[in-house]
């Protein structure tokens, strides 16, 4: 198993959240987080912004649909064709173990 974290554009989240869904993926979490990549922020005339306001998506997979499940977070994420600085960053790591507190299940 594989966690899923992706940082993206807030305005991007409903697209990427309904191609997943649509996908067969509709378990995630998310949550508004603030932060800056490469860019180190962003320069408005004379405001600088240092933190920058994104959601990160995550999500637990099985192995085998990793691959499906990235493509369809960049296809949905990125904007205009070629893409744009803070567009955001896909992490995948991996899971030991996963337990339903309900039910005291392992797995997914």
């Amino acid at each position: 198993m594989l966690m899923i974290r992706a940082i993206i554009r807030p305005e991007r989240v409903g697209a990427v959240l309904s191609e997943l869904s649509d996908a067969g993926f509709p378990a995630v979490t998310k949550m508004d987080v603030m932060g800056r990549g490469k860019q180190r922020g962003v320069k408005v005339g004379d405001v600088f912004y240092d933190e920058i306001p994104k959601e990160m998506l995550m999500m637990v997979v099985k192995d085998e649909d990793k691959e499906d499940v990235i493509k369809i977070i960049m296809k949905n994420a990125k904007t205009g064709l070629k893409g744009a600085f803070g567009d955001g960053k896909i992490f995948v790591s991996p899971v030991d173990e996963v337990y339903t507190i309900s039910s005291g299940t392992s797995g997914l």
